[in-house]
């Protein structure tokens, strides 16, 4: 189960949250007009998601995945981990970041039990990196990375390759690879879908850059080692101490295994990331039952049953989501 914790960042992509009051933040992320801020009795509570994922666990999910937004902006987000970390059947609580305030709370998340983190870089090119997030902040989310591996964290880097004129970074996915060769990380290579302002980006498929791959490292090899719980499917360089890996939605379908549900910092569960059909969580927990567990037991077990077979990102037309991902939980 993906949880995003808040819908609030402290950076603007140009392909999640392109819209911005004021110019380049500082590397603290801190100091920024332009952040979506929904009123707080919007969002779940600690006690209700642990409500939810209590439920959850009951029904065997066992592995958690915190997001946003940015999760680290919001101020309990080590604590909320620590406490789902020990609900019961629980096994996994990991984290995706875009590691500006990383290295800041990296000590309250270990002590919490986080078990890995997955940190979004699209480019090691620091002006580049300003162009697509909105901020000076490359050093401070390097720093985060240096520091969880050093804390002995598993690490994996999620860059999203595009192709526009704001920010195309498609050139360094070589620069990005290259981390894995002397740092024991994995680099996982995620095509743009067409979700909110991802709509208007052209999508550099992996197929593609698979070959460029080849090219460069005639000795590429399948990578048949578990390295999550995911759709990524890895590849090994020789003489590199990580690996290099590709999610590939719009080139290589994996919806029949896609084994992942989302519930949105509001409450709202939601199966398919393509479609708008959603559960309220939060309305269940709001609403006075005698049983609210075993509700939320059944309800969430029904919207699993009814997960859609595939998505249909090859034909925006038939979507019918609307949101975008840092509203759903990207």
């Amino acid at each position: 189960m993906r949880i995003s914790v808040t819908e609030a960042c402290n950076l603007h992509c140009i392909y999640c949250r392109p819209e911005r009051e004021d110019s380049l933040g500082d590397a603290s992320g801190r100091r920024r007009s332009g952040w979506h801020r929904p009123d707080a009795s919007e969002l779940l509570t600690s006690e209700e998601l642990e409500e939810i994922v209590g439920a959850a666990a009951a029904l065997g999910i066992r592995k958690l995945k915190i997001t946003g937004g940015e999760p680290l902006v919001r101020p309990d987000c080590a604590d909320l981990i620590g406490r789902l970390r020990r609900i019961p059947g629980i096994e996994q609580v990991t984290l995706t970041t875009n590691g500006v305030l990383l290295s800041e709370f990296l000590p309250a998340l270990r002590e919490a039990g986080l078990d890995a983190v997955n940190l979004s870089l699209d480019t090691r090119n620091r002006r580049r990196y300003a162009a697509i997030t909105g901020a000076d902040a490359l050093p401070a989310v390097l720093k985060g990375m240096e520091e969880a591996l050093c804390s002995g964290l598993p690490v994996k880097i999620n860059a999203v390759l595009q192709q526009d004129p704001r920010g195309d970074n498609e050139a360094d996915w070589s620069e990005l690879a290259a981390l894995a060769k002397d740092l024991p990380l994995d680099v996982r290579f995620i095509e743009m879908m067409p979700i909110g302002s991802g709509a208007g980006f052209l999508t550099v498929s992996n197929v593609e850059l698979l070959r460029k791959l080849r090219r460069c490292y005639p000795n590429l090899r399948p990578d048949g080692r578990k390295h999550g719980n995911g759709p990524a499917v890895y590849y090994r360089i020789p003489g590199f101490l990580g690996s290099i890996g590709f999610i590939s939605a719009m080139s290589g379908r994996f919806c029949a295994g896609c084994n992942r549900i989302r519930l949105t910092a509001s409450g709202v569960l939601k199966p398919c990331l393509c479609f708008g059909g959603t559960v309220d969580l939060k309305a269940i927990l709001r609403t006075a039952h005698p049983k609210p567990r075993y509700i939320l037991r059944q309800v969430i077990a029904d919207s699993i049953r009814e997960k859609p077979r595939e998505h249909c990102f090859e034909t925006p037309e038939q979507m019918s989501e609307c949101a975008g991902m840092s509203t759903i939980g990207g």
